[in-house]
Order: structure tokens, then sequence, then C-alpha cells
């Protein structure tokens, strides 16, 4: 008798974890699409604002070979993640527009989107798109005065400073945060020498 109840005991166990199981991935089968669209939604909107008035296409096979073959080596620590080519209302090529990302933040991965301009080689824009850094001091990567100074540099290796930046390719860090600057000047700088490969590769 005892047998028997654990027995029906088991059998109801495994039941309830089938029916859970199977729950589970009917809720995740119909979630994944809207989550994976809200998140090129806003991928696509990130890449708007920083590079504004253009259309993006995909790159050609040729680009993404460049791009399988440099993904790893631009910068330690920092890789690019996607990328996308600007083009006017002609179908010119006008720029590029990528996604990039930093392991070595405070907290974690800083993930950035930038937009560069084939035509003066300038930063069009810049995003942090997702961080875990601390708040009032590396989150302070998101605020505006910290973003907007990189818009209009040359698309050259970037560094940061505490003291105000002097040049082109310096940026003011974040006070308090010296790591959250370098990681987010490092995720800069791998879609930099990314874009620099680009170029290369379509001389």
């Amino acid at each position: 008798m005892a047998k028997s109840k654990v027995f029906k005991n088991c059998l109801a166990l495994l039941l309830i974890t089938l029916v859970a199981g199977f729950a589970l991935a009917v809720v995740n089968e119909i979630t994944a699409k809207p989550i994976s669209e809200a998140e090129n939604k806003a991928k696509m909107a990130a890449y708007e604002s920083v590079f504004s008035g253009v259309e993006f296409e995909e790159l050609n096979s040729s680009d993404k070979l460049i791009k399988a073959e440099n993904d790893s080596a631009p910068v330690q620590n920092a890789s690019v993640d996607d990328v996308l080519r600007a083009v006017d209302k002609n179908g010119n090529t006008v720029g590029y527009v990528m996604s990039a990302t930093s392991s070595s933040g405070y907290g974690g991965d800083v993930k950035i989107a930038i937009g560069i301009s084939a035509t003066d080689d300038k930063i069009t824009g810049f995003k942090v798109l997702s961080h875990s850094e601390t708040a009032g001091l590396g989150a302070k990567c998101t605020e505006d005065d910290f973003q907007n100074q990189f818009a209009g540099k040359s698309a050259g290796e970037l560094s940061y400073v505490k003291n105000g930046a002097a040049s082109d390719s310096e940026i003011d860090a974040i006070s308090g945060a010296t790591i959250t600057s370098s990681a987010v000047t490092d995720a800069v700088n791998a879609a930099t020498h990314f874009y620099s490969t680009l170029k290369e590769g379509q001389q």
C-alpha cells in the first residue's frame, strides 16, 4: 500500500512537472517574437538618434567577412556587436552605425551605439544602450553632458582625461567613475577601429 502511494505521488509530481514545462514553453513561444521585435525597435531608435536623416542597410557579404576577421581584435575587452550601413536617399553610403560592448565596466558590460560619417570621418552621435554601473557615479554615462561630447570627434582612437579635454582625441571622464569612462572609451575605440577597417576594405 505504501509503495503504491509513493508511486502515485511520484507520478503526480511528474505530470505536474511536464504540464508546467509545457506551459512555460508555450508562454516563451508566444512572448519571444514580441520581445525580439521590441528590442529591434529600440535598437533602430538608438541608431536613428546617433545618425539622423539616413536609412540603414545590411552589410554585404564581403563586409561581413571583414567583420568576422576583426571583431575580436580591435580593443582588448571590447568588441563590435552589430553594424549597419547608413545610406542617403540615392542609396549612397554616407557612413555606418554600430553597437559595441566593453566588458570592463565597474558593474559589467557597457554597450554603446555610435554613428560615424564617411564624409568627414567624424562621430555623428553616441548613446549608451545598457550598463550596470553605480547609480550617481558610473550611471552618469547616460547623461547628456557626457554623451554629447562624442559627437563631432574624429573617428580615431579616443582617450579620457580627468582635468578637461584639450584635444579632439580626448573626452572628459565622469567624475569619480574612471573605470566606467575607460569602458565607454574602449567600446568607442572598438567601433572606430572597425570603421577604419571597413573603409580600408572598400578602397
